[in-house]
């Protein structure tokens, strides 16, 4: 398995279960942690709360806790790698040479932070299952892989769990009135929509925490824009940046190999709200959810009949581009 991301981390221990030994070769270690896979205070609290209080109160102490764990990491790099490190130690057989295969060369959430549920990599490990080797790669050979070492690792199955690339707004090519949109020079508002373009709305979700938390703040977001339209009569939302400012920034703030690879070819962002991406679900929970929809956006009807939510309809006086007010 070539590879040391959250990929590699997750097949490595599922498929050791069944081959006779599963061998990770990784260029450059990855942090990684263990979480339980069944959350203890998920099981609790069903015994003494309903539901309804139940499943807010799980999702609020887990988004709190990365939350406050990602802020530690980039304010206290050194104590969290000391106690990443202080648990890979107490996971792994004693003597094992977590310095070469488990230390990083950059600090924590410079990239991504793998997790193990119920740490199946390091029990995989310690039964002789998974080993991992840290090296890179000189050339494939008929019986597996030799290493710039000059090691040679025999394998019948190569896995290559690494290499990944993004793909801006899955690769749709986008235009607005005929013209072509430039993904990797369009700069995002609130992390979810491009200046300049009308009714498009993306899903980026946290580097630091569940996607899905994002997710649904996106949708919810969502259908405040479109009640806000449905009220007033108008079928367009645009977001539009004041001009001046400060030169867009990346998109992703992680140096992985995979980020940086991309970072031409993804949208950008400012460095002010409401055009700033903020890995923090908090912060955005109060702008998504409760924030104004009107915030640097233009709105407008298109050439045409427009049926306001209230009944009867609205004769727009636009132009073909449609009127923005």
């Amino acid at each position: 398995m070539i590879g040391s991301g959250a990929t590699a981390v997750t097949l490595v221990p599922s498929m050791a279960g069944d081959a006779a030994h599963v061998t990770m070769l990784q260029r450059s270690p990855s942090y990684i942690m263990t979480l339980p896979s069944v959350d203890p205070v998920a099981k609790l609290l069903p015994r003494v709360l309903p539901d309804r209080l139940t499943f807010p109160l799980v999702r609020f102490k887990n988004a709190a806790m990365m939350t406050l764990f990602y802020q530690l990491s980039r304010r206290r790099p050194g104590l969290v790698r000391r106690l990443i490190e202080k648990g890979v130690r107490s996971a792994l057989p004693e003597g094992y040479d977590v310095e070469r295969h488990f230390n990083p060369d950059y600090q924590p959430w410079d990239q991504r932070l793998c997790m193990l549920p119920d740490g199946d990599l390091f029990r995989a490990i310690r039964r002789g299952d998974a080993s991992v080797v840290t090296d890179t790669i000189d050339t494939f050979t008929p019986d597996g892989i030799r290493l710039s070492s000059g090691a040679e690792l025999e394998a019948d199955i190569v896995v290559t769990a690494t290499g990944l690339n993004l793909l801006a707004i899955g690769g749709i090519a986008l235009d607005v009135d005929g013209e072509s949109v430039d993904i990797g020079r369009a700069v995002t508002y609130k992390g979810m929509m491009l200046d300049g373009v009308p009714n498009f709305a993306m899903t980026i979700g946290y580097t630091n925490a569940s996607w899905t938390l994002k997710a649904d703040l996106v949708s919810e977001y969502v259908c405040r824009l479109l009640g806000h339209l449905d009220a007033h009569g108008l079928d367009r939302a645009t977001p539009r940046r004041p001009p001046g400012g400060h030169e867009p920034e990346p998109l992703i703030d992680l140096k992985s190999g995979y980020v940086r690879r991309s970072v031409d070819a993804m949208p950008k962002q400012g460095r002010v709200a409401p055009w700033r991406l903020h890995q923090n679900y908090f912060r955005d929970l109060v702008t998504l959810r409760y924030g104004r929809v009107t915030d640097d956006m233009g709105f407008g009807r298109a050439r045409g009949r427009v049926t306001p939510a209230g009944g009867g309809v609205v004769q727009s006086s636009a132009s073909g581009g449609g009127a923005e007010r």
